[in-house]
């Protein structure tokens, strides 16, 4: 599997420029959920993680705890069914808890930006236990102060919390900073800066985390007399603390959108680390792009864009990526009505477009796109304009349930055993495998051939 996975990512780097034709017909989701108790304003799908089945949701604007106080829910994901719904219980009004969230290894992360516990947007984080949605530790940086936004992004993993203050001012005004904490326990581990820094460069407004390597990005900025310095992703080792590696995106072909909004979406899997850029104007004005990079080099892998993409699709607003596969949001595509929103899934190590994602009661205004994440096969999509533009929200859950793509014997995952049976069926129509030759045709076009072998390799990668 790693010989494999490496040979793909050669492949992947030598396509540093993808605009993929679609892939079959866009679908529709397996489940939708909406909060139990929602209402207008809310915005139920502002944020979005998945783990073990496990649905995790925020709701910046929620008002149970005062105006725009916020709150979270979990959810089952094959069954869309609300298993808890998440107070801090320090809550107040203008918290915007759910801003931000995460869950992994039985814990919830959620971040709440315009918290006041150390000033005015000081900002805070709230762990919570998955399984009974008691609360477990409030986290705040040994040197907050109004004004950070501490917890405007998030991320868990390994027993690791890390969490982004996009307006701490360690390098000068809203130049920002990251944080790492211990979740058992809810002690700092480390204060995260990148090598330089300026004023408003806004470190982390995203972050992610996976195998001991914390992604954090960084806003294009300007400095008078010194003109754009374009947005950034950076690289840290979590046991250090040390930056490692620093991102960035082929700037000869900006298109004069000042970087695109790069670095606002993140995620890391595997050695391969996502990066949005939403404003990215491809078809005319922010159609948006997405790039892939290798952790280990730094090197960029791909960059994509939608072969139907337009004008103000925002594609790259949310990114994830899991096991092979990479998600993307673009919550204002059209297919649906005026920014009703979409979502993309590609594969991560050749940039082929596998599906489109849409919402199947879709309407203008949804944002659909807003948020996303993936986890086992299951993707998860927030649409926090949901509802006549009353902005309630809803998250689609798209693959629960559903078979494994290129999974040709239906056993539950892409092995050895897909690998003979296709070739088997592409010896001819008269063979008689397993599973049948049907279950061959990977792409929908009614033949077995050498396209769908692609879409078996592709899965099989992941």
């Amino acid at each position: 599997m790693y010989l494999n996975t490496r040979i793909s990512l050669v492949i992947a780097a030598l396509l540093t420029t993808i605009a993929t034709p679609a892939w079959g017909q866009a679908i529709n989701e397996d489940v939708k959920i909406m909060a139990s108790d929602g209402a207008a304003d809310d915005e139920f799908g502002r944020s979005v993680a998945i783990d073990q089945d496990v649905i995790a949701v925020g709701a910046r604007n929620d008002d149970d705890n005062g105006t725009n106080s916020g709150s979270a829910y979990l959810l089952n994901a094959s069954t869309g069914v609300q298993t808890a719904k998440l107070l801090p219980s320090d809550g107040a009004a203008g918290d915007e808890f759910g801003f931000s969230i995460a869950i992994s290894g039985g814990i919830v992360a959620v971040g709440a930006p315009r918290d006041e516990h150390n000033g005015v947007t000081s900002g805070s984080a709230y762990l919570f236990d998955a399984s009974t949605g008691a609360q477990l530790a409030k986290l705040t940086p040994n040197d907050a102060e109004a004004g950070d936004e501490f917890g405007y992004s998030i991320a868990i993993d390994n027993g690791i919390v890390a969490v982004g203050a996009v307006r701490d001012d360690e390098y000068g005004d809203d130049s920002g900073a990251a944080y790492l904490f211990d979740a058992s326990t809810g002690d700092q581990l480390d204060k995260l800066l990148p090598d330089t820094g300026n004023n408003y460069q806004t470190f982390g407004v995203s972050i992610a985390m996976d195998d001991g390597i914390v992604v954090i990005g960084a806003r294009t900025f300007f400095v008078l007399g010194e003109g754009f310095t374009f947005a950034k992703a950076y690289l840290f080792d979590v046991s250090t603390g040390n930056q490692i590696n620093m991102l960035q995106a082929d700037i000869e072909n900006y298109n004069g959108d000042q970087g695109g909004h790069f670095g606002d979406a993140v995620d890391i899997d595997n050695g391969i680390v996502a990066v949005g850029a939403w404003g990215r104007s491809i078809f005319f004005d922010h159609s948006g792009a997405a790039y892939l990079f290798d952790a280990a080099t730094g090197s960029q892998l791909a960059f994509i864009f939608p072969s139907d993409g337009h004008d103000r699709d925002h594609f790259g607003m949310s990114i994830a990526i899991e096991n092979g596969i990479l998600a993307i949001g673009a919550h204002q595509d059209g297919d649906n009505g005026w920014v009703a929103g979409s979502a993309y899934l590609y594969g991560a190590f050749t940039g082929t477009q596998i599906d489109k994602l849409l919402a199947s009661d879709g309407a203008e205004f949804d944002l659909f796109g807003s948020s996303i994440a993936i986890d086992n096969g299951v993707v998860a999509v927030g649409a926090t304009g949901f509802s006549t533009s009353s902005y309630a929200g809803a998250v689609y859950v798209f693959g629960a349930g559903a078979p494994v793509p290129g999974d040709i014997n239906g056993d539950g995952g892409v092995d050895f055993d897909d690998y003979a049976i296709f070739r088997g069926c592409l010896a001819g129509p008269g063979s008689s495998m397993p599973g049948g030759c049907e279950a061959t045709n990977l792409d929908g076009d009614g033949d077995t051939d050498l396209a769908d072998f692609a879409v078996l390799q592709e899965a099989f990668g992941g």
